[in-house]
């Protein structure tokens, strides 16, 4: 026989995945759910529901004993903490979409979980409707992962998609933001801002790894070329933003995003358009890969829809990874194998770089290909440069002991003869 609970929704927020939610809710008796309040910021804008459902007060939904499910759809993540920090204090159980919230937070937002006594769910956080946080904490969470690689910002893979068939930056960020893809202030998106929040929080769930976003090495789409497209091409290449997340032969874990090349034979190739494609590389099963909707309004919300389904059926998150007593560690030991593309010889280091294994030189743009380390990638001023792309190899990953192996540091500037 079945215990599930009956939910009553306090929900905050209705832009276009609250509003979403809404209709599914009212569309879905199966759910045996309903919203009771929903706290909107502005009382005038008109909305597609009763007057009456709605309020600009925290403490009617808070404070409201019916209400056994609070939904937080908010882009303010501040305001977010206020709300699901509160909610916690009362009592009750969440779900989030807010990644910001969670990646800057987790560690605490567990703690006071646990502290209460409530759930605290957020799949519609990381991949929009791929169910990968469960996947990890249920199907994953006795095998050795390998890795966690894949796009997960639907935005961006718009963008990209467009940018190969011909369409400026531009002009593909403007069709992406009348699709509803792509926010006005696209920053979060297109400065990989989303995708770092997103990789933060599976990090906790892949590896029991607590960090901050700032931990890890991030760059956007904003600072790619043309010709970094038309080498692409040439190449028989794509370049998507890939988080990326790998454990190392010494046990630690590389974490990064950043553009990277991928080739035809992966299953990240045709992941196109606003959808959202994950690699989970595993020593028992091997590679499993995750395709879906990544971007808009019914992606989000099928996820969301699925943490309230969960919990009334009284789901939550174990943390069992957090909980064991040896977990791996982040670090930026490890070395990228990278194309960048520049102006003018002098904008780059050419010093920074391990190994140059290639370099080519036109009127309009100069390119190098090499290996550098990550940390010193990080930390230098021209990966700042806004006219400074950088895009790892398809396989550029490489550990310390291989470049020591080959043996072939910063003389193989000099071989090449690169600005000598």
């Amino acid at each position: 026989m079945s215990n599930k609970k009956q939910v009553v929704i306090g929900l905050f927020g209705f832009g276009v995945v609250g509003e979403g939610i809404y209709h599914v809710i009212n569309s879905t008796p199966s759910l045996d759910a309903r919203i009771k309040r929903v706290c909107i910021k502005n009382p005038l804008k008109e909305r597609a529901a009763p007057a009456e459902l709605f309020t600009t007060n925290y403490d009617d939904l808070l404070n409201d004993e019916e209400i056994n499910l609070i939904v937080e759809l908010i882009d303010d993540a501040d305001e977010a903490y206020k709300i699901v920090t509160r909610a916690f204090q009362k009592g009750k159980p969440v779900v989030s979409a807010n990644k910001k919230l969670i990646a800057e937070n987790l560690l605490e937002l567990i703690s006071l979980q646990e502290e209460h006594n409530v759930s605290f769910l957020y799949e519609a956080a990381v991949a929009g409707s791929i169910p990968i946080i469960r996947n990890l904490e249920e199907y994953f969470d006795n095998d050795l992962l390998q890795g966690v690689s894949g796009i997960i910002n639907g935005s961006t893979n718009y963008i990209l998609t467009r940018l190969a068939e011909g369409l400026t930056y531009p002009e593909a960020l403007l069709e992406a933001q009348q699709k509803g893809f792509a926010e006005s202030n696209p920053a979060l998106d297109v400065e990989g801002f989303d995708p770092i929040n997103k990789l933060t929080i599976l990090l906790a769930h892949a590896y029991g790894i607590i960090s901050k976003p700032t931990d890890h090495l991030r760059q956007g789409i904003t600072r790619l070329h043309t010709k970094d497209a038309a080498y692409a091409a040439e190449k028989g290449l794509k370049i998507k933003l890939v988080a990326h997340a790998q454990k190392l032969s010494n046990g630690k874990v590389a974490a990064f995003v950043l553009p990277r090349f991928v080739k035809a034979e992966s299953q990240l190739f045709n992941v196109s358009n606003e959808y959202n494609g994950l690699i989970v590389e595993s020593k028992l099963a091997d590679k499993q890969f995750f395709y879906g909707k990544g971007a808009g309004r019914y992606p989000t919300s099928s996820a969301v829809i699925s943490d309230i389904s969960a919990f009334s059926h009284h789901y939550q998150y174990e943390y069992k990874k957090l909980r064991r007593k040896e977990r791996p560690a982040l670090t930026h030991n490890f070395y990228l194998d990278v194309f960048v593309s520049f102006p003018a010889w002098t904008d780059v280091n050419k010093w920074d770089f391990e190994q140059v294994t290639e370099y080519h030189s036109t009127a309009e743009r100069q390119y190098i290909r090499g290996i550098i380390h990550a940390e010193k990638l990080r930390e230098a001023t021209w990966f700042e440069d806004p006219s400074v792309s950088v895009i790892v190899q398809p396989d550029g990953v490489i550990e310390k002991e291989a470049i020591v192996a080959q043996s072939i540091k910063k003389v193989s500037l000099q071989l090449a003869g690169v600005g000598l």
